[in-house]
């Protein structure tokens, strides 16, 4: 497979942002669930070996802010990556529920 980088779309589905044809065909996603005080709680992140050192993860995860930040929400990372990576960027620690 060729690597097509920022090209690559990134989909919203059902408690998910995902990269493919559909949510159940994805070459990579990041999952959520609401917690009881509308919270998200990113609780999964894959991306496929065919696009692994793209950056795609950290597309995903700046598109959960993104997503957060428009409906007003905070984010609970629970998956590692995205833990990770709202730690590493401050311009993420705004969103991150305390």
């Amino acid at each position: 497979m060729k690597k097509r980088g920022d090209r690559m779309e990134i989909k919203q589905g059902n408690q998910m942002f995902y990269v493919g044809e559909s949510e159940t065909n994805n070459l990579a996603k990041i999952t959520y669930l609401l917690d009881e005080f509308g919270n998200y709680i990113i609780d999964h992140t894959y991306v496929s070996v065919d696009l692994r050192g793209q950056k795609i993860a950290s597309k995903l995860v700046a598109k959960m802010v993104e997503f957060a930040r428009l409906t007003n929400k905070k984010i609970i990372p629970i998956c590692s990556y995205a833990v990770a990576e709202l730690n590493r960027n401050e311009e993420y620690h705004d969103i991150i529920a305390k």
